[in-house]
């Protein structure tokens, strides 16, 4: 493979072309079994990277992982998405096998090129199946997803240390994307630099995900938020005959401050973070989220659905009562860099694509805010003396206190 175009190159490309596979559920999504697939321009901008890295004489497969330090779009789900491709077969027998063993009886789904006997998934529209993972292979991806992570795995190792000072020493100062930048040309200009960076990666603990003791939360957010809303409900009949957005609106707006009340004073907040005190993946809020307002959406008849894609992207929640009720909620945490950006320009994308008139800005603090909720407030002030429309903000206040008796 010498050149973009020749035989050999779009061979390699197909290879690349990792197509989502619904039914493992894996990756960050709020509330939903879709993945994040490879379209042709991430493939090519991969293979030319790909190609940099085997010319320098790197053969690890480890690579690919590492791909989420050179490329912004290359995550959890993408990458989940390339290892199911990786494996499916060995997922079809292993899912075939289970099946036999609990004495089940499945149906016969392609998942990709391969042809395997999965249980249909009966939460899904359509005929989607449920792919069974082993547990010993799950584990949090990225490898590592950030410079700071890689210095994170190197920090206990103090030879390894040296030598990331030696080739990519300047992974230390790294904050601003321009260095990003420059430590990815840094990183790819030798065989002994980006060696030195594989070798960091696999410095990282290669233990599976505690399904059991669930120290990030990606299992039993549901029961958890269920619990809450059973525990405080709320009574909403007053909106129990909704005919306009307006009236929807106005139930949103309930759950929220709902929601706000369960975080800010009833100990919700604690779920947003791990057993070390720093704060979960934001999935974990918007998970919560939902769970709450799905919670108090069933017993008042209003459908909300998760990670809506509207044509411009996805939007987190939609709140919706027959066709021209629509309300859209965005759930961040402050600690999210595009959090000013999120809101001065997604929601308002979105809704135009949704034809909707309403919609919500969820800001949950758990540190990290620095300014961006005065720029937030600048934001709004500024549409509202040109009389341009914009989302309403709530903040939230996830903070984790002392004690009363320690305070």
């Amino acid at each position: 493979m010498k050149h973009p175009g020749d035989i050999a190159w779009r061979t390699v490309e197909r290879l690349l072309e990792f197509h989502e596979i619904k039914g493992t559920c894996l990756g960050y999504g709020a509330a939903s079994i879709s993945g994040s697939a490879f379209g042709q321009e991430l493939t090519s901008r991969l293979l030319q990277v790909g190609k940099e890295i085997v010319d320098l004489g790197i053969r690890d497969p480890d690579l690919f992982p590492a791909m989420a330090l050179f490329e912004a779009k290359i995550g959890a789900d993408r990458i989940s998405d390339m290892a199911t491709n990786v494996i499916r077969e060995a997922l079809g027998a292993f899912n075939r096998r289970i099946l036999r063993s609990i004495g089940l009886r499945g149906e016969a789904f392609d998942i990709g090129e391969v042809t395997g006997e999965f249980i249909r998934n009966p939460f899904q529209k359509g005929r989607i199946p449920i792919i069974l993972v082993p547990q010993d292979i799950l584990r949090k991806l990225p490898i590592a997803k950030d410079w700071d992570d890689v210095a994170d795995a190197t920090s206990k190792n103090q030879a390894l240390r040296n030598r990331v000072n030696r080739h990519i020493g300047h992974i230390w100062a790294a904050k601003t994307r321009r260095d990003k930048e420059r430590l990815r040309t840094q990183a790819l200009a030798s065989r002994e630099a980006l060696q030195t960076l594989l070798d960091a990666i696999h410095s990282v603990p290669t233990i599976p995900y505690d399904v059991d003791g669930d120290p990030d939360g990606l299992i039993i957010w549901a029961r958890i938020g269920e619990k809450f809303a059973e525990n405080f409900p709320l009574n909403l009949q007053v909106f129990r005959l909704i005919r306009n957005v307006d009236e929807l609106y106005g139930l949103v707006q309930q759950i929220v401050e709902q929601f706000k009340q369960l975080v800010e004073h009833n100990g919700l907040n604690k779920e947003l973070y791990g057993e070390d005190k720093a704060p979960r993946h934001e999935s974990t809020a918007q998970r919560l989220f939902f769970a709450v307002a799905y919670s108090y959406c069933r017993a008042n008849n209003v459908d909300v659905s998760p990670e809506v894609d509207s044509g411009n992207g996805q939007v987190d929640f939609k709140f919706s009562k027959g066709f021209h009720a629509r309300v859209l909620v965005e759930v961040k945490l402050s600690s999210n860099p595009k959090l000013a950006h999120g809101y001065q320009t997604q929601l308002e994308v979105y809704k135009r694509s949704e034809t909707t008139m309403k919609a919500l800005y969820i800001v949950i603090d758990v540190g990290g805010m620095a300014k961006k909720d005065t720029q937030i407030i600048k934001i709004r002030n500024e549409a509202s003396r040109l009389g341009n429309p914009l989302s309403e903000v709530i903040f939230v206040d996830g903070r984790l206190k002392k004690p009363a008796s320690k305070r």
